[in-house]
C-alpha cells in the first residue's frame, strides 16, 4: 500500500516512476550535512584551534559552532517540511530543491574550512 502511494504509473512507458518526497529528501540532506559539518569541525577546525588555545577552549568553541549552525539548517528544512502532500511530490520544485541543497552543502563544507583558515592565520 505504501509503495502504491509513492509510485505513479507512466502510461506511455508502462513503468512505475518514483515520486520524490522533497520534505524527506531535504530532511535527509540536513541530517547528513550536519554530520559532515560536525566531523569537519572536529577533525579540521579543532586541530587548528588547539595550536593557540588552552586545552578545553577549542572544545567549548566547537560546541558553540555546532549549536550555531543548527538554526541555518533548520531554516532550509522548514522551508520544505511546510509543503502540502501534493506539493511534496511536485517535479516542478526540483530546481528550487537543488538550489537549497547546494546552498546547504556549501554552508556545511565551506564554513569549517573557512574557520580553519581563519584560525591558522591567527595562531599560525
Amino acid at each position: 500500500m505504501n509503495k502504491a502511494l509513492h509510485d505513479e504509473h507512466d502510461a506511455h512507458t508502462g513503468r512505475r516512476a518514483y515520486l520524490r518526497d522533497w520534505r524527506k529528501s531535504m530532511s535527509d540532506n540536513v541530517a547528513l550535512a550536519l554530520l559532515v559539518y560536525t566531523g569537519l569541525q572536529i577533525f579540521v577546525t579543532v586541530h587548528a584551534m588547539k595550536q593557540g588555545m588552552s586545552s578545553i577552549a577549542p572544545y567549548l568553541l566547537l560546541v558553540a559552532l555546532v549549536v550555531g549552525i543548527i538554526p541555518f539548517c533548520r531554516k532550509f528544512e522548514h522551508r520544505w517540511t511546510r509543503l502540502s502532500d501534493e506539493d511534496a511530490h511536485d517535479p516542478a520544485l526540483s530546481g528550487a530543491f537543488r538550489r537549497d541543497q547546494i546552498a546547504l552543502w556549501a554552508l556545511a563544507i565551506v564554513t569549517p574550512l573557512a574557520l580553519t583558515a581563519f584560525f591558522r592565520l591567527i595562531f599560525g
